[in-house]
């Protein structure tokens, strides 16, 4: 089971909420493609917010004094003869955002997808800290934007 809720930390966001709804459901239609797993219940919080606060978050938690494009934080809870849980915080900067789709002459949300099919990816253990492991979350990303009808992100 996944779930999923949408919250807006900024006002710059509030126009774009229901097309962000549209690409997450999209997006989940290739929920085997990106790993979930049947036997573990998926909250995911999406949390659409500025940079300003992305920048904090990524202070905090990562020792990282920069905004970025999307954090994503998971916690594991196991409970006796119950299903395991993944509790999801997913955090976009919207300025940031744009900036690499502007910068990238890519279509805003086409270039949101792709930062929601990476984060899904991260949920499901898969890292890119190794060349090896990127291309394999690499792989996976280019094939579901194609069968959605987006271009490879990684040919710009």
């Amino acid at each position: 089971m996944i779930n999923y809720t949408i919250n807006s930390k900024s006002n710059r966001w509030s126009r774009r909420i229901k097309k962000v709804d549209g690409i997450i459901g999209r997006v989940l239609y290739y929920k085997k493609d990106l790993k979930f797993v049947n036997n573990i219940n998926y909250y995911c919080n999406f949390i659409l917010a500025n940079d300003k606060f992305v920048k904090k978050l990524n202070r905090k938690y990562k020792k990282i004094n920069n905004s970025t494009d999307v954090l994503t934080f998971i916690t594991r809870t196991n409970f006796k003869n119950k299903k395991e849980e993944k509790h999801c915080d997913i955090v976009f900067g919207i300025e940031t955002i744009y900036k690499d789709a502007c910068k990238n002459k890519i279509d805003f949300y086409n270039h949101m997808t792709h930062l929601i099919i990476h984060s899904f990816l991260h949920i499901n253990d898969y890292v890119h800290f190794k060349l090896k492991d990127f291309l394999v979350m690499k792989k996976i990303e280019v094939n579901i934007l194609k069968q959605l009808g987006i271009g490879d992100p990684y040919l710009i």
